[in-house]
């Protein structure tokens, strides 16, 4: 991701209203984020902690969406469906996000399962399982990073424009 100023990421959540983007609790470690790094940034609200705000890049541009944590969990164990982890080390849980514009303010939502701390960018870097004697690990991990961007940037769009 390119670097992004507060200013920038407020006004990027095409989901929500003037006064959420002005209350937004900005991720606790914002000022020193390698970006470079980040195949999205996804945080949970330190106040709030059932909403969830995740920012990807869509052609060069910062899109923000602001999510709400099902209070129902899954009955069993969730696979996400952005890192796509069997392994995971951590909790999946059901995000809904209003789609933008006249959508949204109609009540079409969009769900999805995912990591609850948004730990995808971690857990696709991990050194995933040896399937066979001369598996390629690295092209595995780089597919899975590439198949993870594509995730994300599908659901963000499909929220952004409603599709």
């Amino acid at each position: 991701m390119h670097p992004i100023s507060e200013a920038a990421l407020r006004a990027s959540f095409v989901n929500a209203s003037q006064r959420e983007r002005q209350t937004l609790a900005l991720p606790a470690d914002f000022g020193t984020l390698d970006w470079e790094q980040l195949d999205f940034l996804g945080w949970r609200d330190r106040k709030s902690p059932g909403i969830g705000y995740v920012v990807a890049e869509l052609d060069d541009e910062p899109v923000g969406i602001l999510l709400r944590q099902a209070d129902a969990k899954p009955r069993a164990r969730a696979q996400c469906s952005w890192c796509e982890d069997v392994q995971l080390p951590n909790e999946v849980v059901l995000f809904s996000a209003k789609r933008a514009g006249a959508a949204g303010r109609n009540g079409n939502t969009v769900g999805t399962l995912a990591c609850a701390n948004f730990e995808c960018p971690v857990n696709v870097r991990r050194r995933p399982p040896l399937a066979y004697v001369g598996f390629d690990l690295e092209a595995e991990k780089l597919r899975r990073i590439a198949a993870l961007r594509e995730h994300v940037t599908n659901f963000v769009r499909n929220v952004r424009d409603g599709e």
